[in-house]
């Protein structure tokens, strides 16, 4: 019995065949109006969407490359610049107190040839009042001594005399 169960099993039965056929085909069909279709489909956007992705994220990394160099530029522009500026800011000191020393040195000579002339102005002034001391002493000292032997405009001559013939210092 066991073999004949096993025969029936492995002969060809055509309504079996056919049913099975028919029942392959109604699914086949099934699945490709319902089932394949919207798979396809979900899969195509999928894969664009990833193709989307890939592209964008290479366009950002792209931008990214760009915007670090354009970064990396500007930052070397910038120290450039700053040190540009800091070499101009030494340039405008170093010409400010070279400046400012040559303005003090002139004042200072200045100074000097203002005190010169003053102290030259005061030794004129302290020789001339001196000799008019010593001329007035002089008189004095003659007008005692002569006792009104002489006039005042001869002694005054005299005394003009002496004086002219003192030492100039």
């Amino acid at each position: 019995m066991t073999l004949f169960l096993a025969a029936g099993l492995l002969s060809p039965n055509v309504g079996l065949i056919f049913w099975m056929a028919l029942a392959f085909l109604t699914l086949l069909f099934l699945l490709s109006k319902y089932a394949w279709g919207p798979i396809t489909s979900a899969l195509a956007e999928r894969e664009q969407t990833i193709e989307d992705s890939l592209t964008s994220a290479q366009k950002a990394l792209a931008e990214a490359k760009q915007l670090s160099a354009d970064n990396e530029k500007a930052r070397r522009e910038g120290e450039a610049q700053a040190q540009q500026i800091m070499r101009e800011a030494r340039e405008a000191a170093e010409a400010l107190r070279a400046e400012q020393v040559e303005k003090t040195r002139a004042q200072i000579r200045t100074m000097q040839d203002q005190a010169q002339a003053e102290i030259e102005r005061e030794k004129q002034q302290a020789l001339a009042e001196l000799r008019t001391e010593v001329a007035d002493l002089a008189i004095q000292a003659a007008e005692k001594i002569l006792h009104e032997n002489l006039d005042a405009p001869r002694q005054k001559k005299l005394v003009e005399a002496f004086i002219s013939d003192l030492p100039k210092n």
